[in-house]
């Protein structure tokens, strides 16, 4: 059975967040709690960790998985360009629920790609998913912790129940707030497309083709 570490998301006890990392880093797979639902965390330089994600969520590797990152510095090895607006949107909603999709870097893995040559990448506003990506000090995967398919899970309990024993640790940090997921963004191209709206509304993101940021 799937160990599950409760960690306070109000106090988060370094000794507990050095032992999910110590899973990360071992190649494991750790449910974690985000801004949004829960998420599926492997070390996302890891190949054969990210190939776990894929076997637990039981997925089809022509889906792209996104990855949160610690600082918008952690942004220059995977990504190729970074657009100007695309920099504003970054300081105006990092950290939080905002998923922008960017010409990924050439090493960057394409299982997390599928192929498309875009990495998707956020700053969370969680502080257990931040402080995950921060003390692995490399990029966190970010897919919903469930089946393909299934419903996204809000808490810990729901994660035992569909998942059971698939992932290696589960870090239980309570109830998240669920509905929306984070809004998905495509800054590969201007004006930016929004592939999904979410916490953020689309009108606060959305870029008309002759018009910059003021």
């Amino acid at each position: 059975m799937t160990i599950t570490l409760l960690i306070d998301p109000r106090n988060p006890a370094p000794e507990k967040i050095a032992a999910a990392v110590a899973v990360l880093r071992g190649g494991g797979v750790v449910a974690y709690p985000t801004e949004t639902f829960y998420g599926l965390g492997a070390d996302a330089t890891n190949e054969a960790a990210i190939e776990k994600i894929f076997a637990i969520k039981g997925r089809t590797f022509n889906n792209p998985v996104a990855v949160i990152v610690a600082g918008e510095h952690d942004l220059l090895p995977l990504v190729s360009e970074i657009p100007e607006n695309a920099r504003i949107l970054m300081q105006r909603f990092w950290p939080g629920p905002l998923t922008l999709i960017f010409w990924a870097a050439p090493a960057v893995s394409s299982r997390l790609t599928a192929g498309t040559g875009k990495i998707g990448i956020r700053i969370s506003s969680h502080p257990i998913a931040a402080l995950l990506a921060r003390e692995l000090g490399a990029p966190l995967t970010a897919t919903s912790a469930n089946r393909s398919g299934e419903p996204e899970n809000a808490d810990a309990a729901g994660i035992a129940s569909s998942l059971g024993a698939l992932p290696d640790l589960i870090v239980d940090g309570g109830a998240t707030p669920g509905q929306p997921g984070s809004t998905i963004l495509d800054v590969t191209a201007f004006p930016f497309r929004i592939l999904r709206e979410g916490a953020v509304p689309g009108n606060l993101v959305r870029t008309p083709a002759d018009q910059k940021f003021p």
